[in-house]
């Protein structure tokens, strides 16, 4: 069965082309990769694995955060967070309100990513509150701080909002530290995938092994 389609550069595949020689004696890896190739979005370190391999060997290096984002406009930059939220190894995604959302963006990172879903606030709330995760909204709204001199807890829920609007006002009320990014510009906003990835590269800066990324 095939792991994912062929990820093209420039009109050119890339990845690597079947296995060479004799197959490794190793249960991680995906026999149908072997014989044909692996031209998937992952890094080297896991081609020719399957997709379960993948997925465990992730969850052995998984971060203490989670990101959460509202999906009650059909929010087309859900795929964006996903596919961020999988690059630096968060615990899970969260899509609150729409369960349907644009997969397009997340660039097939969603087969490797728990997404999970919340037709609410409370239900993530509660979620959280279950977990021992502090809720972190992010919105550029009075009584934020600024995330660049902020201290995000290291076992946290980093929740977003709808491009334009932000934050409901049940995920702010909810929030036990609301963080903003700080600007310098004409724009009102910044793009809410944008944002996303702003915020957890500060987590990680604050909280992750360097030495074990690739």
């Amino acid at each position: 069965m095939s792991e994912g389609p062929t990820e093209w550069v420039f009109g050119e595949p890339v990845g690597v082309g079947p296995w060479p020689g004799h197959w490794p004696d190793d249960p991680r890896y995906d026999e149908t990769l072997l014989a044909e190739g692996d031209r998937r979005n992952v890094v080297d370190a896991y081609r020719y694995w399957s997709r379960e391999a993948v997925v465990a060997d992730l969850d052995s290096r998984r971060h203490g955060f989670h990101v959460a984002i509202e999906n009650f406009q059909h929010d087309h930059n859900i795929g964006t967070v996903v596919r961020t939220a999988n690059a630096f190894a968060a615990r899970a995604v969260h899509i609150v309100g729409r369960k349907r959302w644009n997969r397009r963006g997340a660039m097939v990172t969603d087969r490797y990513q728990h997404v999970l879903h919340h037709p609410d606030i409370g239900s993530l709330v509660e979620f959280a509150r279950s977990a021992g995760l502090a809720i972190v909204g992010v919105d550029n709204t009075p009584g934020s701080v600024r995330v660049e001199s902020a201290a995000l807890p290291a076992s946290c829920v980093l929740v977003f909002g709808q491009e334009g609007p932000g934050l409901t006002e049940d995920a702010r009320a909810a929030a036990d530290l609301l963080v903003s990014i700080a600007q310098f510009g004409s724009t009102r906003s910044i793009n809410a995938g944008v944002a996303a990835g702003i915020v957890m590269h500060s987590w990680v800066r604050d909280h992750a092994d360097l030495e074990t990324a690739w």
